[in-house]
């Protein structure tokens, strides 16, 4: 049954950075996921896959071919005859259901993530068929990708770039399908056993060091609270739902309110300062602040970021963006430019003189 049963995770112990992020991502996709990164056993996963119960309802598609509105409404020939029937005669092609959690297989290949040809059909009826992979299933859902650091690089890449577009495409030989698949991006990873690299890693919005808990009184509040989980999942679970409900509101509200959030220039401006005076060269540094502010101004009801949203989302979404080497790569670049325009100047200049 524990198995069954998601571990509440308002359920989980301090972490309170840990749960901020995710509950920024669940607000505001634009923040581009969330990367958990500290040792084993400190409530990753389980933050993870308790965050699937916070998050508001989703529309699905009622046709198989993944038909919505939204397509049509850019041309009719991106939807099934169907499904454009329906539409021109004022019917729903979508439903609203609950997002759920896909996990990603660490021993995954690439046909596992976008799909591929299926075995089955082309032995019983001599003819190719794409089978869906795990973006597929990942759309509209939550995605969460353990271990990340460990995964075959082409295929992290993958995952990132359909994240980031909002789509994929498939192509096998003769057969070629593009296929929506946007989805809120968790990561988690153990520094010790391998890094990420760089470019990857720029990509992944807000960061999350998690520090194992060092207070004696929580770490035993850990064990007695994982017990009576053990013991009695369904209980356990029931004693945080009320406040899982009212968490999963406040979300539902934010996201609808935060098309109308804005950012005034002067805050804009704080936060371009703060990630220059850091040497960040990524722009996804401002983007990825920026968004996240508007997030948490959204979870405060209110309309316009303020500076302390800034303070409060930067070590999020600023932190290990920094690099040495392109810090001194620029640099040299700089010197290198002036000595040619030095030269320009010197030579050629007085060749027109």
């Amino acid at each position: 049954m524990a198995e069954i049963i998601i571990y509440p995770v308002l359920a989980l112990v301090g972490q309170e950075e840990m749960k901020t992020a995710l509950i920024l991502a669940a607000i505001n996709p634009r923040v581009r996921g969330v990367l958990l990164m500290g040792p084993r056993g400190t409530g990753k996963t389980t933050a993870a896959r308790g965050l699937v119960d916070l998050l508001p309802p989703v529309p699905r598609s009622t046709c198989p071919h993944g038909c919505e509105p939204r397509l049509a409404a850019i041309s009719m020939e991106y939807v099934c005859p169907d499904c454009a029937a329906k539409l021109e005669a004022g019917k729903d092609v979508t439903y609203l259901a609950p997002m759920q959690l896909v996990e990603l297989p660490l021993n995954a290949n690439m046909d596992d993530v976008i799909g591929g040809p299926n075995p089955r059909i082309a032995l019983e009826q001599s003819r190719w068929q794409l089978q869906q992979g795990v973006l597929y299933y990942a759309h509209r859902n939550m995605l969460y990708v353990d271990e990340i650091n460990l995964l075959d690089e082409e295929i992290v890449n993958c995952i990132l770039d359909a994240a980031s577009r909002g789509y994929y495409v498939v192509r096998r030989g003769r057969l070629i399908g593009t296929f929506s698949s946007e989805f809120l991006l968790i990561g988690s990873m153990n520094p010790e056993e391998g890094a990420l690299r760089p470019q990857l890693m720029d990509r992944l919005g807000l960061r999350v060091v998690v520090v194992p808990l060092q207070d004696p009184e929580q770490r035993l509040e850990v064990y007695e609270r994982n017990r009576r989980f053990a013991d009695d999942p369904v209980t356990f679970a029931a004693g945080y739902a009320e406040e899982t409900m009212a968490l999963a509101d406040e979300i539902a509200r934010a996201k609808d309110l935060l098309p109308r959030v804005t950012v005034s220039p002067n805050v804009a401006q704080s936060a371009i300062t703060l990630i220059n005076s850091l040497n960040i060269q990524s722009h996804r540094a401002e983007i990825v602040l920026l968004e996240a502010a508007r997030a948490r101004a959204a979870a405060d009801g209110r309309t316009e970021a303020k500076s302390e949203d800034i303070a409060v989302t930067s070590p999020l979404a600023l932190r290990q963006r920094r690099s040495d080497f392109m810090e001194r790569f620029v640099t040299d670049s700089q010197e290198e430019d002036e000595r040619i325009a030095k030269g320009i100047d010197e030579i050629l200049g007085n060749e027109e003189a």
